[in-house]
């Protein structure tokens, strides 16, 4: 921001360089304390310019601007003022047309207005004395106008010889017009500094007050140019000597129209600077009456639903999933919703397992809540034509309800959810009570791990169904595979494995279904996948069906809600602050994590509905399996997980590398993390992945 004020000061002071000159017009400032509120003037003044050429402004003559001015400026609503005013205008009015009509010099002139209006606000002195100029040149060209449709007015002309005036005006038009345009937008300019709140912008920024020093300048060069132009037509009125236009004149009238139009360059470009801040400060106003609000206990969640999706009451802003139809906000009273934030990134996988869970007939009848999606994007790219059609895409397959448009969320509710949810870009699940109160900060990891059982999706709810879990295949594989859930109720041995080797898939079925043979159990094995790798699945499953190696889950959605849930149940944990010495879920969730983590195949052994479990990665699961031979007695006597589990134990050698990635964790990193293997503290690192697939 400094480069820039420093660039446009430079620009300013090339066309403001008299300090001498500067000093002077300071000294004829000595304002009273009057408050004058020039905008209704100032739209008078605009439009006798408009009206009196009217093909020089755009917009001039419209019927809309007449109705603009009637309703906002309207002589009745005026006449207090002009009678406080009229007074000065004229008294300036009269001056400007002696002086130029004398002959005297621009600058002496110029100085002669400034103490005139010596006891007025700087922009008060700008806007009366275009109200003065805008005077005298009505007076001039409401003649010029009225001479071919009334008698008097076409004798009047006669006399003047106003044939012969628009006739010079032509040569002198565009450099005229262009000054004229320039001054009253430098005005307005100036008058626009004076009308910023207060309260978000103090005198002291370096912007405002780069523009209060900068002031007296602009009034100078739009006095100086006011007197510029009103000796101009007063010379094609006759009212000095001989007149010709000279290419002289139209040169003095360009060359103060760029000299004024750098310093309303300027001007605007400190009023930019000046509305950013009003933003930011409004915005970090706005910022802590959302938080205020949200620690505010409530009758209902009406206040901080409008506070976090759209608190004005002129749109529908909500459109319902299934009808397809605008709704108010009013639908979600004394509901509880689910807030679901995320960019438009959103994974077809969440969507599906989401919409699933959502479309269960207890989420409406026993449960009762409801999901609004509230997308969070850059305001300054929403607009794009990609990024419309990216989001009513994914509107259009969503059967929640969803905001009509990501812009109208506020940037104060953007820079919460980023600040205190922790939202970055994976998405979160904000939990709020028919009241209001803020439940959980992400329900996500409860919904993905106990479904709908979860509701109300409180972190107490969470903290219960903690307690009375344990480790068992039920938890691992929920419902995401009715095979493997059918396995269970027959009581039989269950195999989960995964990787991404194929032929480390071959040798270890091959050799795990001989073993079951030779053990004489009945031995169901299932391919999970590996996470975060839709096509190699999708490559190896057929590769798996085709051979007969195993089942395998039955699709891409299905593995990643596999892995998803397990990371759920991770940082569940992690949020709960369970550790790996003393939470036994916590550990065995970790540990298929590192096996995942690690590029290797790996296997883990359940016998049905029990809790007997022995798990192997790598080549040591291949291994054990080829060399049945040296536990199988173990298998009669302790039974096939406990007989492998002993042998895994007899062939454990303490080399070991295990990696655990945590992808877009939601909340803070954990400082500490023990290896599930030997309790070590891991080693933190950064990764970078690019990962099409």
């Amino acid at each position: 921001m400094q480069e820039v004020l420093a660039r446009s000061k430079g620009r300013m002071l090339s066309a403001t360089d008299d300090s001498a000159m500067m000093k002077q017009v300071q000294a004829t400032h000595a304002p009273d304390g009057r408050e004058v509120d020039v905008r209704p003037i100032l739209s008078i003044v605009e439009d006798i310019f408009r009206r009196a050429t009217p093909s020089t402004i755009d917009g001039v003559g419209t019927r809309e601007h007449v109705d603009a001015l009637d309703k906002n400026a309207s002589p009745a609503a005026l006449s207090g003022m002009l009678d406080a005013l009229s007074c000065d205008i004229r008294k300036i009015s009269c001056e400007i047309s002696c002086k130029c009509s004398g002959g005297e010099e621009a600058h002496a002139t110029t100085m002669d207005l400034f103490n005139i209006l010596s006891a007025y606000s700087w922009d008060a002195k700008m806007v009366l004395s275009l109200a003065a100029f805008a005077l005298n040149y009505g007076q001039f060209w409401l003649g010029a106008q009225l001479c071919n449709t009334n008698s008097l007015a076409k004798s009047m002309a006669v006399l003047k010889q106003l044939p012969n005036v628009l006739e010079h005006f032509n040569a002198l038009k565009p450099q005229l017009d262009a000054l004229i345009e320039v001054m009253l937008d430098l005005t307005k300019c100036i008058v626009e500094f004076k009308q910023l709140p207060s309260q978000y912008i103090s005198t002291d920024a370096q912007a405002m007050s780069t523009a209060m020093a900068d002031t007296p300048a602009a009034a100078y060069w739009t006095f100086r140019s006011i007197v510029a132009c009103h000796s101009q037509i007063l010379s094609l009125a006759g009212l000095r000597d001989e007149y010709t236009a000279s290419n002289t004149d139209a040169w003095e009238l360009a060359s103060l129209a760029h000299r004024v139009s750098r310093i309303l360059e300027h001007f605007k470009k400190l009023i930019a600077i000046c509305y950013q801040q009003i933003d930011e400060n409004r915005q970090i106003e706005a910022y802590h009456n959302l938080v205020r609000l949200l620690e505010t206990i409530h009758m209902d969640n009406m206040k901080v639903l409008r506070a976090l999706i759209y608190a004005k009451d002129d749109i529908q802003p909500l459109v319902d999933g299934f009808s397809r139809t605008r709704v108010n906000i009013d639908v979600l009273r004394r509901k509880h919703v689910l807030l679901l934030i995320s960019s438009l990134d959103l994974s077809a996988e969440e969507i599906l397992v989401l919409d699933q869970m959502y479309r269960d007939p207890k989420a409406s009848e026993e449960y009762q809540y409801a999901i609004v999606w509230l997308p969070i994007v850059d305001r300054s790219t929403a607009s794009d034509e990609g990024y419309r059609q990216k989001f009513e895409q994914l509107q259009a397959i969503m059967p929640w309800y969803t905001v009509q448009h990501p812009t109208i969320i506020e940037p104060a509710v953007v820079k919460y959810v980023k600040e205190v949810w922790k939202f970055s870009k994976k998405t979160i699940l904000v939990s709020v009570d028919p009241q209001g109160r803020i439940l959980n900060q992400n329900a996500f990891h409860m919904l993905w791990i106990w479904g709908n059982l979860a509701f109300p999706f409180s972190a107490e709810k969470e903290a219960a169904l903690w307690k009375a879990e344990s480790w068992r295949l039920e938890l691992l594989i929920d419902d995401i595979d009715a095979t493997v859930l059918e396995w269970m109720k027959e009581e039989r041995y269950i195999c989960l494995y995964g990787g991404g080797d194929i032929e480390w898939i071959r040798r270890f079925t091959t050799s795990a279904k001989a073993v079951a043979r030779a053990a004489q159990i009945n031995l169901g094995m299932a391919y999970v996948g590996k996470n975060n790798a839709k096509e190699r699945f999708r490559k190896i499953s057929r590769i798996v069906i085709q051979e007969n190696l195993s089942h395998t889950l039955a699709d891409p959605t299905e593995v990643w809600f596999f892995w998803a849930r397990l990371e759920s149940m991770l940082y569940s944990k992690l949020q709960h602050g369970a550790t790996i010495e003393g939470d036994h879920i916590m550990q065995e969730v970790m540990t298929i994590l590192s096996f995942d983590g690690s590029e290797q195949g790996w296997a883990i052994f359940w016998r049905g509905t029990t809790h007997e479990m022995a798990r192997a990665k790598g080549e040591m699961a291949v291994d054990c399996m080829m060399e049945f031979e040296k536990w199988k007695d173990d298998v009669g006597q302790m039974g096939f997980v406990a007989g492998l589990n002993n042998y895994l134990r007899r062939v454990h050698t303490p080399h070991h590398c295990n990696r655990l990635i945590l992808p877009d964790i939601h909340g803070p990193i954990p400082e500490r993390l023990a290896c599930a293997e030997c309790g070590r503290t891991m080693e933190m690192f950064f990764m970078y992945r690019c990962c099409p697939e």
